[in-house]
């Protein structure tokens, strides 16, 4: 059966930047389909879990945690509130990143050449470094059950590099925005770190996998839309829930002879 096969039911996941845009959608499809969810992020208090999830805040299968996952003493503690009430876990989702927004400040998003060394610590930090410790910790204890599947959350700008030329009318209003290198360099190392522990754990019966994504919209300003949509064949970003079945395809049984692999959704942007 279908459902048998793609079933996620009962399995215990682990979301990190379980609050963010995409986290969010995840983790509420996955407890659609019978998960225990554990959603992680820097920032957990009721208010900021009631904005967010709403009713579904209350839901028994969704547990919210604060967790640092640049610091392994803190994930640490997060696993030990998982194993409580639930035990080891089957599946890890890499989520949480850093980014530099458009509107962060002028040095930020200026020429390579001026680029912040203390930015490109930050982002390393959190996007490389936090899912490390994760795999370290989390995906650790699946080895250790002799069970699992972890997800690397990549974007297609660690797999080419960012077409500048989309933020060319901002420079042609007298900001010299150039999309910043670190999310780049760091999304490009996730691939490399997803094969190492697909061979390191293949033993163990842990799969890990990358799962490359393209843009999402959420409210971008239209001349970056314009420039975005014709980047695509498919002529449009994505919608923040087109990513849920591929997630859930990684976690499940669906996928039990995928590892070390890297599914691009992507609307097409990198076939070009």
């Amino acid at each position: 059966m279908a459902g048998e096969l793609f079933s996620v039911a009962d399995k215990v996941i682990v979301v990190t930047g379980g609050l963010g845009q995409l986290g969010r959608q995840f983790s509420l499809a996955l407890a659609d389909q019978g998960a225990r969810v554990a959603v992680l992020d820097a920032k957990v208090d009721d208010a900021t879990v009631s904005a967010r999830f709403g009713e579904r805040a209350r839901d028994k299968n969704l547990l919210f945690l604060a967790a640092d996952i640049t610091r392994r003493k803190s994930i640490e503690a997060a696993l030990a509130k998982i194993r409580q009430p639930w035990g080891a876990p089957h599946g890890l989702v890499n989520n949480a990143a850093l980014d530099t927004p458009p509107n962060a400040p002028a040095e930020e998003n200026g020429p390579f050449e001026s680029y912040p060394e203390k930015s490109w610590d930050a982002v390393m930090e959190v996007n490389v470094k936090g899912v490390f410790l994760c795999c370290q910790v989390l995906g650790g204890q699946m080895a250790e059950a002799g069970r699992g599947s972890v997800i690397n959350i990549c974007s297609t700008y660690g797999l080419v590099s960012p077409d500048q030329n989309i933020y060319e009318y901002r420079r042609k209003a007298g900001a010299p925005f150039y999309k910043p290198v670190a999310y780049s360099a760091s999304k490009s190392a996730l691939t490399n770190l997803t094969r190492y522990l697909a061979t390191y754990w293949a033993g163990r019966n842990v799969r890990v996998n990358t799962l490359t994504f393209g843009g999402v919209f959420n409210n971008q300003d239209a001349d970056f839309l314009k420039g975005y949509k014709a980047r695509v064949p498919l002529g449009r970003m994505a919608r923040e829930d087109e990513y849920n079945g591929a997630v859930i395809f990684l976690l499940s049984e669906a996928s039990s002879y995928m590892t070390g692999a890297n599914l691009v959704i992507d609307g097409g942007w990198t076939a070009w």
